[in-house]
């Protein structure tokens, strides 16, 4: 820890996705001091009064400021949450290079102020934009993760306990690749409790069907749009992702989440930034863990990876 004792994190972008994630974090009590950092600076300050004054139902004390980039020399961990959004009819490589401008005023003064923390990126597309703060930081890649897959993770294995009636905490499926439209559900890694969900469809007679689960994997992956058509924006379920992260860094749990993490030779791939289950503890990425795909599965990896990569390279990364 930074502040010997006290865990602090700052965050940087006081949007929908950034006060969802701190008013989670405020309910969890997972750190001591929580500064907000936004170009709008009024609204950090207002933010952050409004958040103080739930402090007396919270479940412990936290110091909560608006503050600048020079409060995140002693932070342990970084949140990013800013960009700028999508306009009308703009394409995907104009918003990445509008948000790498954008990334290229915050990463610096950050670096600058001492900072030698984690970094949590949630800016979308989340795995680019974390290669960019990787680049922008030179930081040791266990040390630059995105939030990648951990809710499209988290809405598999809600969907997959409502389709076979069973608390979503014991299913152990994965998202993994691009946090966008090529990421896949590699079935072949999926169980409920102790059994391959394979298995229990072989075996129900009818009650389960593997195009069941096709429908569920393009639920997953459809998600977002479905939100944001019925209410704009997400925001809700990545704030709780953010958390859990953030639990697993100061916890110092081992927990395996499906971060963005940089791959260094897994599957044959490097230098791209993809969604992956990874053990998570204070140091940040301390291992990830390559799963036994089937070769559909792998090929469909690999090609999200590529599209990733190649993504990045139409911007210089």
């Amino acid at each position: 820890m930074k502040n010997g004792d006290l865990k602090k994190v700052a965050l940087v972008g006081t949007g929908f996705v950034g006060m969802s994630f701190a008013y989670a974090l405020l309910n969890s009590g997972e750190c001591d001091q929580l500064v907000l950092i936004d170009v709008n600076k009024e609204k950090a300050k207002g933010e952050a009064m409004d958040l103080n004054h739930g402090l007396p139902f919270a479940k412990r004390n936290m110091l909560i400021f608006a503050g600048e980039y020079a409060d995140c020399h002693d932070a342990d961990i970084v949140v990013i949450a800013a960009g700028v959004g999508q306009r009308d009819g703009e394409d995907r490589i104009s918003l990445l290079n509008r948000n790498y401008e954008v990334f290229k005023s915050i990463i610096n003064p950050i670096v600058e102020s001492g900072f030698d923390g984690i970094f949590l990126v949630a800016t979308n597309p989340v795995d680019i934009m974390t290669k960019i703060t990787l680049e922008l930081s030179g930081f040791n890649p266990s040390r630059v993760m995105g939030s990648g897959t951990t809710l499209d993770t988290a809405r598999l294995r809600y969907l997959l306990g409502d389709y076979f009636s069973i608390d979503p905490r014991n299913v152990h499926a994965y998202v993994i690749g691009e946090h966008g439209d090529s990421e896949i559900v590699p079935w072949s890694q999926a169980y409920i409790t102790t059994k391959r969900v394979y298995d229990i469809i072989d075996s129900s007679k009818g009650r389960f069907s593997f195009n069941d689960l096709q429908k569920i994997s393009k639920n997953v992956t459809g998600a977002a749009q479905e939100i944001i058509k019925a209410k704009q924006a997400t925001y809700y379920g990545i704030g709780m992702s953010l958390v859990r992260i953030v639990r697993a860094i100061f916890g110092d749990e081992k927990s395996a989440l499906t971060v963005s993490v940089m791959l260094n030779g897994q599957y044959g791939i490097e230098g791209v930034y993809a969604g992956l289950p990874a053990i998570i503890g204070r140091n940040g990425i301390e291992d990830i863990i390559v799963l036994d795909l089937k070769e559909n599965e792998r090929t469909a990896f690999i090609d999200s990876c590529n599209f990733l990569k190649e993504t990045a390279k139409q911007i210089g990364f």
